[in-house]
């Protein structure tokens, strides 16, 4: 009979940081887009869109990121489903495998992501303490 126990669990030691942390307060922010409470657009799913633009495919976008591939699909998905048009056009597999690619409107949510975050982060330098 086989041996049967309980599953093995790694310790995880603490994070090390590596940059010094200032002393003091820090004003500190993400920034991400919603649409009727859902997650639309944030810094992974616009990662995500850089890498399937680089790399024509969601499975080779999704691995250069060590993501599942699952959970870059849905992220697709769900991007798609919330944008007024789809961000990434797909063909499915065949003998040569699928691909996807970046839309106009894909190109056009990153480029205005991009300014939004980099006016976000100028905002933070502004008013640390």
């Amino acid at each position: 009979m086989a041996k049967v126990g309980l599953p093995r669990f790694r310790i995880r030691k603490p994070r090390r940081f590596s940059r010094r942390p200032k002393p003091g307060f820090v004003v500190a922010g993400k920034i991400w887009l919603e649409k009727d409470g859902e997650l639309y657009l944030g810094w992974g799913r616009a990662i995500l869109l850089e890498r399937i633009d680089q790399y024509g495919s969601i499975a080779a976008a999704a691995r250069s990121m060590k993501l599942a591939y699952r959970n870059a699909w849905l992220w697709v998905e769900a991007m798609n489903r919330l944008a007024p048009s789809p961000l990434v056009e797909k063909k499915s597999g065949g003998r040569s495998g699928g691909s996807a690619r970046l839309t106009e409107e894909g190109r056009k949510a990153l480029n205005q992501y991009k300014a939004l975050r980099a006016k976000f982060e100028e905002f933070l330098q502004q008013v640390q303490p």
